[in-house]
Parts: structure tokens; sequence; C-alpha cells
């Protein structure tokens, strides 16, 4: 059982599935959770400025092509 770092819900995350990279996200507070490791299991809560500058370089992406 992993547990949420923020809120402390339980994010029902199978270890052996998980991959290191991947992203999960708390079902409760919504906060977004890179996988660090995967044995022992870490993750590492992904800040909102870190998502923002992704969609603002997809918004561009999509301005240069039309």
């Amino acid at each position: 059982m992993v547990l949420c770092p923020e809120c402390e819900t339980n994010l029902d995350v199978d270890q052996e599935e998980v991959e290191e990279g991947e992203i999960i996200s708390c079902p409760e507070c919504g906060t977004d959770f890179e996988v660090v490791t995967t044995s022992p299991l870490e993750l590492k809560a992904i800040e909102a400025g870190y998502e923002e500058d992704d969609e603002e370089e997809e918004e561009s992406e999509d301005g240069d092509y039309s």
C-alpha cells in the first residue's frame, strides 16, 4: 500500500507494475507524483510550474504548425 505524501490517501499502486518516470495522480488531493525509484517505491511531487511549462510548449508548437 502506497500513501499519498500530501494527504495520506491510499494511491492503490501496484509496485510491480509501475516504472521509473511514470506519473501517478492522487485521486483525493489531485497532486501528481513522478516515480523516482521502484524498489523501494519513491515518489516525488511534480510542481505546478513544471506542468504549466509543458502546456505552454504544446501551445506554441501548435501555433508553429498552423
